[in-house]
């Protein structure tokens, strides 16, 4: 499985699609994976402009310049990116819609949780579907930016995200796959709003035909009834 596919290519930014299992940064012993995609391309040095975690495959915006990363990462630190995930569990959730909001702790061993504090809170909305008996499919919309953020949000509800082996504990069978997918990114360029949607190639349970279903009733993510700020 190849560690990404090339989505979009700009002079000023690229989109691609990462692979599940392939980490943003320098592994040991492993090629990054801007200097892969850089070699790739025959492109100049590339800029992350925002992560996603290991076991996170989908939507990745990274620049080609220094002036589009200062330009695109401000937008994400001043949240004008609407940034919107898929997620499926096979636990019950205590709610099936709404807000989880809380601060981040960390924990032993690098984990986190959430606590009932709001100092500097991660906040994330959310809905949910049934699919299938016992899997439930989540669109998660973060409004912060932490991290595990929605990985730990799930967890907080008592749903965690199936093959998330940090969060959700020994599974009956071993899975392909942490099931969180970057779904779409919308952000503004050049005075316009670009918006790109990129469907879950991987993983058995998001190639089922009721996961599929409904990513078109959810479609486009943004023009879903969410709640105005």
């Amino acid at each position: 499985m190849s560690a990404y596919k090339l989505l979009v290519r700009k002079d000023d930014y690229l989109i691609i699609n990462k692979a599940p299992g392939v980490s943003v940064h320098r592994d040991q012993s492993e090629t990054g994976l801007l200097e892969q995609i850089r070699a790739d391309l025959g492109c100049a040095p590339l800029y992350l402009v925002h992560r996603l975690d290991k076991m996170t495959s989908g939507i990745l915006l990274l620049a080609c310049n220094a002036e589009a990363a200062s330009y695109l990462s401000r937008q994400f630190q001043e949240r004008q990116v609407n940034k919107y995930y898929l997620a499926l569990s096979d636990q019950k959730p205590r709610k099936k819609q709404g807000l989880i909001k809380g601060d981040m702790e960390r924990t032993r061993r690098g984990s986190w949780k959430l606590s009932t504090t709001t100092h500097n809170p991660a906040i994330t909305r959310f809905f949910s579907c049934s699919v299938e008996p016992g899997l439930r499919l989540f669109l998660l919309k973060p409004l912060t930016g932490k991290t595990h953020q929605l990985r730990v949000a799930l967890k907080s509800i008592g749903a965690a995200i199936i093959g998330d082996d940090r969060y959700h504990g020994v599974s009956a069978e071993p899975m392909d796959r942490g099931y969180l997918h970057a779904w779409s990114l919308a952000f503004e360029w050049q005075g316009e709003r670009c918006e790109y949607l990129c469907d879950p190639d991987v993983g058995e349970l998001y190639q089922r035909a009721s996961v599929k279903q409904q990513l078109l009733c959810w479609q486009p993510p943004g023009e879903q009834p969410w709640p105005k700020p």
